[in-house]
């Protein structure tokens, strides 16, 4: 997210700590945080892809080829 955009953010939650933000303020703080937070996600998921789990034999496994249903690998 570019750092102009982060800054509008910053500063309509500051600005809703004093007033009530007016409908267009209100749907441009919520636009600026949806896209904050597709950021964080593609960022983190980008980070996990990229790591390898070192098991107590040795093994390696990259995250990437984990299975993403939340089922458990382990043997």
């Amino acid at each position: 997210m570019e750092k102009v955009k982060l800054n509008r953010l910053s500063e309509l939650t500051a600005i809703s700590r004093e007033r009530e933000l007016t409908p267009e303020e209100k749907a441009e703080r919520e636009e600026l945080r949806m896209e904050y937070r597709r950021s964080v996600v593609g960022n983190l998921t980008a980070q996990l892809e990229h790591m390898t789990i070192v098991e107590p034999d040795g093994s390696r496994i990259k995250v990437s080829d984990m299975k993403r249903s939340g089922e458990d690998n382990s043997k």
